[in-house]
Order: structure tokens, then sequence, then C-alpha cells
């Protein structure tokens, strides 16, 4: 069922993104001088769709980055109650270790008919 999605989303996003490449492969220049716009110092000459392309890449990968950080606190409580149960269970077993061994493991019955 996934792959069927799958291939229902990303068969015509691709579609679409080759369109885009072919609609739009002549040159663009992009100077990076914000002085000299005549002849600027640093220009980059690329295809359109390869500018469009690297800023969906760099926005995505800014984004991803954004949102690590942001959950940074919950991996950190995450790690933390980890441990915590780590500690628990080991204490656990140890007060189940120490009640089997000990001589009062067994509750005492209670005798109903005795009056």
């Amino acid at each position: 069922m996934k792959r069927v999605i799958a291939a229902v989303i990303l068969v015509p996003l691709a579609v679409v993104l080759v369109a885009l490449a072919v609609a739009n492969r002549h040159g663009v220049t992009l100077s990076l001088d914000p002085f000299n716009g005549d002849a600027p110092a640093a220009a980059l000459t690329l295809p359109l769709y390869v500018l469009v392309f690297a800023a969906l890449l760099v926005g995505v990968v800014i984004g991803g980055v954004g949102a690590w950080f942001g959950q940074g606190r919950w991996r950190r409580q995450a790690r933390s109650l980890k441990r915590e149960a780590k500690v628990v269970k080991r204490e656990n077993e140890a007060y189940r270790a120490a009640a089997a061994s000990s001589p009062a493991a067994t509750l005492p019955i209670v005798r109903r008919d005795a009056a």
C-alpha cells in the first residue's frame, strides 16, 4: 500500500520537476556582489532550474537542522528517562532477589473457618 501511495505522489512530482528543468534550462547569472551590478566580482551563470533546486535543497537542510535543534530538549529528556528506567529496573530486580531469598517470602495463610 505504501508503494502505491508513494508512486501516486512521486511520479507526478517527478514529471513536474523534469518539465520545470526542461522549460528553464537557459542560463541565469547569479551575482553575489551587491555593490557592483555591471561587473560583479563574484557571479555564477547556471541554468535556472539548478538555482531553483539548489534553493529548495538549502531550505530543506536549514529546516531539518532547525527542527533537529528544536527537538533537542525532548531527546535530552528521553535519554534521562531511559537512564532512570534502567536504575529503577535494577532496583526492582534487587528487591525481587531479596524477597525470593527471604524466609518470609510467602504470605501467611488466613483461615476463615476459625472463629
